[in-house]
Order: C-alpha cells, then sequence, then structure tokens
C-alpha cells in the first residue's frame, strides 16, 4: 500500500517537530527515514502510526484519509527500539497477541491462530523456539520476535523505530541483511527511522534526509551519497572535507588551486566546496600537501594532511592500505579532487 504525506506540521509547546512535509511512499518499497537526534524522524513515523496527531497537514493510506481512521483500523505492525515484548509470554503468545485481541467477530480460531504462529517462526528463522520466553533470548532473537509479531495482523504497513538501536555491531550487520530478505518475501511497505548512515544506505530502496523538521533531500541511496543536495546531507551521510574557495567565471579558486566550476556551482562570490577523502587522488598537479599522520581502518588507511602555500587547511583522504608505506608522515604529496560539490558558502 502506497502512503502519500501531504504538508505536514507538528509543534510541541514553541519546538517545531515538523515543517510542511511532503512525501510519498511507493507501494512495497523500503524507506529509511534517516536524520540525527531531533529532525523529527520519529514524529513522522509515529504520525504514520496513527500514535501521534499532526497540527496541519494529512496521511493518505491508498489514496484514503487516515486521520478518519484509528490505529487499529490502519492495520499498522509497529517495531520498537526495545522490543516491547511481555516477559510473562512466551514467544508464541507474544506473536499471537495482536491476533488474539480482536474483536469477536474480527478474531480468528485458535487453531488458525497456531498456524500463523508457526509460520512467521519459521519466517523470522525462530522454529522451535515458541515455548520459550523473552528473557531466554538473544537480543537478536528478541528483535526477530518483535517483527515477527508485527507480521502476524499481516499488517498494510510496517514501521520500524531504531529497530537495530539496542543491539551490538555484529548482530546489527546480521539482522539488516535479514531484514532486507525479509522484506523482498513479503513485499509489505515498509518505513524504519535510523541515525545509522550505513544502515539506511544498505537497507533501503531510497532514503528521506530530515534535519530540523525538514526534508533536506529524498534519494536512492547511490544518489544521497553521491550527489548530495545540500551541505548538510554532503557531511551527514559519509565523511567529507570542506573547503573555502571563490568562484572567477566559470572556474573556482580553492587555496591556491584553479577547478571547474559545474553546472550546479552557486553565483555566489564565496563558495564552500566538498569532496569525500575517497575523492582525493594522489598524483602530479593539485594542491602540495604534508602528511601528519594516519589511520587503518581493515583494507583502508585514511590519510591526515596539512595543505600548503599558505592555507593550513586540514584534509583527510583514503587509500589501499598498501599505500600508507609510501605516504609516511612528513613526507609531500600533491592532491587533486576527482569528484565534488560545491554550495553558496555557509
Amino acid at each position: 500500500m502506497s502512503i502519500e504525506i501531504e504538508h505536514l506540521y507538528k509543534r510541541f509547546g514553541t519546538f517545531a517537530a515538523l515543517e510542511d512535509i511532503s512525501l510519498e511512499i511507493r507501494e512495497g518499497e523500503l524507506l529509511a527515514l534517516l536524520g540525527p537526534s531531533g529532525s523529527g524522524k520519529t514524529t513522522l513515523l509515529r504520525i504514520i502510526a496513527g500514535l501521534e496527531h499532526a497540527d496541519g497537514g494529512r496521511v493518505l493510506f491508498g489514496g484514503e484519509d487516515a486521520s478518519r481512521l484509528g490505529v487499529q483500523e490502519r492495520r499498522v505492525g509497529f517495531v520498537f527500539q526495545h522490543y516491547a515484548l511481555f516477559r510473562h509470554m512466551t514467544v508464541a503468545d507474544n506473536i499471537a497477541f495482536g491476533l488474539k485481541v480482536r474483536r469477536r467477530r474480527e478474531r480468528w480460531p485458535a487453531a488458525k491462530i497456531a498456524g500463523r504462529v508457526e509460520e512467521l517462526l519459521s519466517l523470522v528463522q525462530l522454529q522451535g523456539l515458541g515455548g520459550r520466553y523473552p528473557a531466554q533470548l538473544s537480543g537478536g532473537q528478541r528483535q526477530r520476535v518483535a517483527l515477527a509479531r508485527a507480521l502476524a495482523i499481516e499488517p498494510r504497513v510496517l514501521l520500524l523505530d531504531e529497530p537495530f538501536g539496542a543491539l551490538d555491531a555484529q548482530v546489527r550487520r546480521d539482522l539488516r541483511g535479514w531484514l532486507r530478505e525479509l522484506h523482498d518475501r513479503t513485499g509489505v511497505t515498509t518505513v524504519f527511522v535510523t541515525h545509522d548512515q550505513e544502515e539506511a544506505l544498505e537497507l533501503a530502496d531510497r532514503v528521506a534526509i530530515l534535519n530540523g523538521g525538514r526534508i533536506e533531500q529524498l534519494a536512492t541511496p547511490a544518489e544521497a551519497y553521491d550527489r548530495p543536495a545540500s551541505p548538510f546531507v554532503y557531511s551527514f551521510v559519509g565523511a567529507v572535507n570542506r573547503l573555502r574557495g571563490r568562484r572567477r567565471g566559470d572556474r573556482i579558486e580553492v587555496a591556491g588551486l584553479a577547478l571547474p566550476a559545474g553546472a550546479a556551482t552557486p553565483d555566489a562570490a564565496e563558495v564552500d566546496l566538498y569532496v569525500r577523502p575517497e575523492d582525493l587522488r594522489i598524483g602530479e598537479g593539485g594542491w602540495p600537501a604534508l602528511v601528519l599522520g594516519s589511520q587503518r581502518s581493515g583494507p583502508r588507511v585514511r590519510l591526515r594532511v596539512r595543505l600548503l602555500g599558505g592555507t593550513d587547511e586540514e584534509v583527510e583522504l583514503e587509500l589501499p592500505v598498501d599505500a600508507e608505506a609510501a605516504h609516511p608522515p612528513g613526507s609531500q604529496v600533491r592532491l587533486a579532487p576527482a569528484r565534488y560539490g560545491t554550495f553558496a558558502a555557509g
């Protein structure tokens, strides 16, 4: 089912949580709401679920105004960061809970509920654990139970609020791949909130990047990383170096180096150039620079260098780890940006 969000506003006292949010979530897609704390991600998710009411605007489920629908009528599955499982119930009873509390005329027979629970235990790869209690499970297993419980009611929309935030790094990585596979198998329209860039870029079909209650960019993960729409997106999604420059006709002068301005370069006299560490190249031409230090991360190494020529700007570049020995601290290199973005100076 598709979801259309039209000009949503939400305030908490004098704090503007959402400012004119408009967004279309396609049927069957997995959309990430990505942003820092306080950007409005969870507020937007709760309004979609019906757990919060907007001060203005509409949410449409398949073209129907959801403001006329109660939480149960929306048929939304919601998964929280801290599982919210009933500790006194078995795994099977937790999964069946939403089916058992339905109105009498909508309630399934006990045998059908039991069959649905077994089906879901298999789907989330927890076969044979229906008789255990949450305390007997690992964190990753509990989150799978929470997802199974959300899917039990056959939701039209699945909403996940920082679903892996309480788990350690390795479990998070494992569950990300599993969640993507689960989504592809079920086809349920899914919206998940995260502040983890890697999580959003790895999992989502599209990413809505929020800042200060507004959407800065709605794009595929590749577009958001390769073609950020604003300085905030450049800085929030991945590492980036920022250098001050001046526009002179069809060129940008940055730390003594003239670069093509490009069609998207603003007409402002002063501009900021954004270049990611992996987009800086060592070779002929470019900025002369002094290597200050290095830090290895797996198969890559991050060099910290100071641009020479009177600017004293420091930048980082990323290279294959076997290049580290060729550029020890104190050595000099020349750097040129292979790809960059420019915005009016902030």
